[in-house]
């Protein structure tokens, strides 16, 4: 039996691209909102969105060097 601290080192870390998934979802609450009105919410929206494109790119390109 495999104690369950050492259990992820079995596993490498995957990069699956959630973050990017998240993305999109939050940029198209954005444009929803933009198109509602709600400029606030839109631009909140657009802000997570792009911060979340920003955290994916990272770890894109730290898992292609690693």
């Amino acid at each position: 039996m495999v104690p369950l601290a050492s259990a992820g080192a079995l596993f490498p870390l995957q990069f699956t691209g959630e973050f990017l998934t998240y993305a999109i979802v939050f940029f198209v609450l954005a444009l929803v909102a933009y198109f509602v009105g709600a400029r606030g919410i839109a631009g909140l929206s657009m802000e997570i969105a792009r911060i979340f494109v920003i955290i994916f790119l990272v770890l894109a390109v730290l898992s292609l060097l690693l």
